[in-house]
């Protein structure tokens, strides 16, 4: 049976259906109470869902996260690793460290590390860093307004003189990611290295800070001393988060900053502990060293009498 065409008879009939018993105003005021009602639940529910961190390692002997357990090892199926060391999951990202053994011989602790964040609705796979030696640390705040996020140490090698480097891992809300902080050129911000310019003095000083508004930051700072070649270089660099924009920020400090950050540096009053390196070395003692400025002298002579006498023979 073929379907009737629309006709004006049933559009007319629709729009004038008998009206319901109840009054127009009693309908509205019931809908004003119930929209009220739901926007006080889900204010409610926002709120605590802010005050709440979802960031969970994964447990692996646990059957509630074998799920996300066996999503993220398909995901890496195309990856080269040999385990799968960590799984932490916020919201609908997973950061996973993996480990590969080169060969059944090798040392446990010479496996190089890769970090991915993977996506858990697209199993798409990002790299964030790789290293060896993957330290994990205190959890700090950095940005604005944001969750604590899991600091760590890691190195660029193991049988050479390695440089030590030091990120935070953050969720990105934009992009639904895991990411690293202070990423350049494949590698986070550099804190110290083994690979000291032969005939050159090198000292490092560097510390993790927790400011006054309790977000982290980290400085460093690297004298290079030629002797008689020529004079010494110094590099002093601080890595934070800008409080307005959010973005990472790498600066490098000079003039009345620089020398601000040395002393900060090197009283290090507000360093994370284990987090810091090179207070007790030379430079620092003497960038500490109290610094006594000759003032002009102001007290007139003994023998002045506030009086003079004019020029010419008495």
């Amino acid at each position: 049976m073929s379907a009737k065409p629309f006709n004006g008879g049933l559009w007319s009939r629709i729009r004038h259906r008998h009206r319901s018993d109840i009054h127009e105003c009693m309908r509205v005021v019931r809908f004003r109470r119930v929209c009220g009602l739901m926007c006080a639940v889900l204010a409610a529910a926002g709120s605590l869902f802010a005050q709440q961190d979802p960031f969970r390692w994964m447990d692996f002997h646990s059957p509630q996260d074998q799920d996300v357990i066996v999503w993220v090892t398909r995901a890496l199926d195309a990856e080269k690793w040999t385990a799968i060391r960590e799984i932490g999951v916020k919201y609908d990202a997973a950061l996973v460290v993996t480990t590969l053994r080169p060969s059944p011989q090798s040392p446990a602790g010479a496996d190089p590390f890769s970090v991915y964040s993977v996506s858990l609705t697209t199993h798409l796979v990002t790299p964030v860093l790789k290293g060896v030696n993957l330290r994990w640390l205190d959890w700090m705040h950095f940005a604005e307004g944001s969750a604590q996020e899991p600091t760590a140490l890691y190195d660029n090698c193991n049988e050479c003189s390695a440089d030590t480097y030091f990120t935070a891992f953050h969720y990105d809300n934009s992009q639904h990611v895991w990411a690293a902080r202070w990423m350049r050129g494949g590698q986070a911000a550099p804190i110290s290295t083994s690979d000291v310019p032969p005939g050159v003095a090198w000292t490092e000083v560097y510390a993790v800070m927790a400011q006054s508004n309790g977000r982290g930051l980290l400085a460093t700072w690297n004298y290079f001393d030629y002797g008689k070649l020529k004079p010494a270089d110094d590099f002093v660099y601080q890595y934070d988060v800008d409080p307005i924009s959010g973005l990472e920020r790498t600066q490098r400090l000079n003039g009345k900053d620089a020398d601000a950050m040395k002393q900060r540096l090197c009283h290090a009053q507000d360093a994370i502990p284990g987090l810091q390196r090179g207070q007790n070395s030379a430079l620092c003692q003497e960038t500490l060293k109290p610094r006594y400025e000759r003032k002009p002298v102001t007290t007139p002579p003994a023998n002045n009498h506030g009086q003079s006498a004019p020029a010419g023979p008495h």
